[in-house]
């Protein structure tokens, strides 16, 4: 039921973090990955990781904001393994300041890499998916797609956005079966997470607090919810938000 082999799957931002915590869970359970980044270095380090755990991966540099190399990089993949079945849509960023310290261009570089970034990545792989007779897509969000952050204006706007889009993708793409569903990962520690907690004064203190199984979660700990949403085993679930948190959104 949650065996991937000969599966094809695509992770954005699958180069560090929350991603390549992904990818290795996906990978194992014997899907062949393709792990996209824009840092060369650090997908050269992912891809070494993911190989000699026995995972088979390549890595692709693509900026998912920049529609005409999206479109590149799904026909490359169409070309080369001649289906999709998996994508994740991970690649994110943010810009802590508040709403009124916000510059447009800020606004704009946070919404296109976390939302139309997501939107363009799906879109192209859709005819793909359709024509393997089915797939899955697996949209990033955040605890911040349900709680407010006064330092993150348009993360938060962002990964509101996402839950949505998931939404309308699931509706959309029922008929083909493609699910769409949305992880909304809580406070993990992660290279973004480390620079929240040196900005945000009392952070660390207030999420471990809060947090029931009081800690920070880990790269790992997504790697199960990605398997199952990828596998068989999610066949009837579409359109969900399901939070990784550690039970924080529940306190």
């Amino acid at each position: 039921m949650f065996d991937l082999t000969e599966r094809i799957a695509l992770v954005t931002g699958g180069n560090g973090g929350i991603g390549l915590g992904m990818a290795r869970g996906l990978g194992q359970a014997g899907a062949t990955l393709i792990v996209v980044g824009r840092n060369a270095e650090k997908s050269a380090a992912a891809l070494r990781e993911l190989q000699s755990l026995g995972i088979r991966a390549e890595a692709q540099a693509c900026d998912v904001t920049d529609e005409a190399a999206v479109q590149a990089l799904f026909a490359d993949v169409d070309r080369r393994h001649g289906r999709l079945d998996i994508l994740v849509n991970n690649a994110g960023s943010t810009v802590r300041k508040p709403p009124q310290d916000f510059t447009l261009d800020e606004w704009k570089s946070v919404m296109d890499l976390n939302l139309t970034g997501a939107f363009l990545c799906a879109r192209a792989a859709y005819p793909l998916m359709k024509k393997a007779g089915g797939g899955k897509v697996i949209n990033i969000g955040s605890i911040m797609s349900l709680f407010g952050a006064p330092y993150a204006p348009a993360y938060c706007a962002s990964k509101g956005g996402i839950v949505q889009l998931t939404k309308s993708l699931a509706l959309a793409w029922a008929k083909d079966g493609i699910q769409a569903n949305a992880v909304l990962p809580g406070w993990i520690d992660t290279e973004l997470t480390v620079g929240a907690r040196n900005q945000v004064p009392g952070l660390n203190e207030r999420v471990l607090a809060r947090t029931p199984a009081g800690r920070w979660g880990t790269p790992q700990d997504l790697a199960g919810i990605a398997v199952f949403l990828a596998s068989d085993a999610s066949d009837f679930v579409t359109g969900a938000a399901i939070p990784v948190d550690g039970g924080y959104a529940a306190a």
